[in-house]
């Protein structure tokens, strides 16, 4: 790693850390940075040693979305790029992450606004630090949302609150972020990474096979009827029965023993 890089990955243990590094920008979204987490998120989610992803920044903000001087700067120009980057960057880095067939944690260190903080929505769990603040301004730049914000955040706070956050641009700070449902857990600032460390060793060392039916599980029924929810629970309980992790949980609860999982 070097500190030119505008993307960071380390591994400790099964636990793959991802780092958005431009912290003079806040971590905005270049290109190049949206290039590089795409391709390092695919890169965890296929790397079978990996079991779980950390999702952070460097310095004080966690994202603060697109790279608007660099956005305004290609408009100029008569670049057309900044209008496909939805199609070619955000969406893709989304599904990246809800389908990352292993838990994903968005570790928010700071603030997190418009492309920012729907990345850590996409997330299956969200620790902020103390002075983490979340921020939906498509509104106050003349857009709407991208980046999957307008699926995941009513799903985590309902349509309702989402719809505020989004139509009155209103910063919601980590307390409320808490209070709400939109983050899992608050720690001081200086505790977040030995924090998201420590929640992502213990998932990496769990059965990540089922994991992964369990987040496909849950997406499938966000826009299923019962039947077919019923449907895919019983294909996923099938399926996962017949593996390894499954048989050596049994053995070891019998036993009364720690299961050793393999993610087989």
């Amino acid at each position: 790693m070097t500190t030119e890089d505008v993307l960071l990955r380390s591994d400790s243990g099964r636990v793959r850390t991802l780092i958005l590094n431009r912290p003079k920008a806040y971590n905005s979204l270049t290109v190049e940075l949206k290039e590089r987490l795409l391709a390092e998120l695919r890169d965890a989610s296929a790397d079978q040693e990996v079991r779980a992803i950390v999702l952070t920044g460097a310095g004080k903000a966690f994202c603060a979305g697109q790279d608007l001087k660099q956005h305004i700067g290609l408009l100029q120009a008569g670049d057309d790029a900044p209008l496909r980057t939805v199609t070619q960057h955000y969406n893709p880095i989304v599904r990246a992450i809800v389908e990352a067939p292993k838990p994903v944690i968005a570790a928010v260190n700071g603030p997190a606004a418009g492309a920012g903080a729907a990345f850590a929505y996409a997330a299956d769990l969200r620790i902020a630090a103390a002075s983490a603040n979340f921020l939906m301004a498509f509104a106050s730049v003349g857009l709407g949302p991208d980046s999957g914000a307008s699926w995941t955040l009513q799903r985590l706070v309902g349509y309702g609150r989402a719809a505020e956050l989004m139509l009155l641009a209103r910063p919601v700070d980590s307390a409320e972020a808490l209070r709400i449902g939109l983050v899992g857990e608050v720690v001081a600032d200086e505790d977040l990474a030995a924090r998201a460390q420590e929640l992502a060793a213990k998932l990496a060392g769990g059965p990540t096979a089922a994991y992964a039916r369990i987040k496909g599980t849950l997406t499938a029924a966000a826009e299923s009827t019962l039947e077919e929810a019923l449907a895919e629970e019983d294909a996923a309980q099938t399926a996962l029965g017949a593996t390894a992790d499954h048989r050596e949980a049994v053995d070891a609860f019998v036993n009364k023993r720690k299961p050793d999982f393999t993610g087989a």
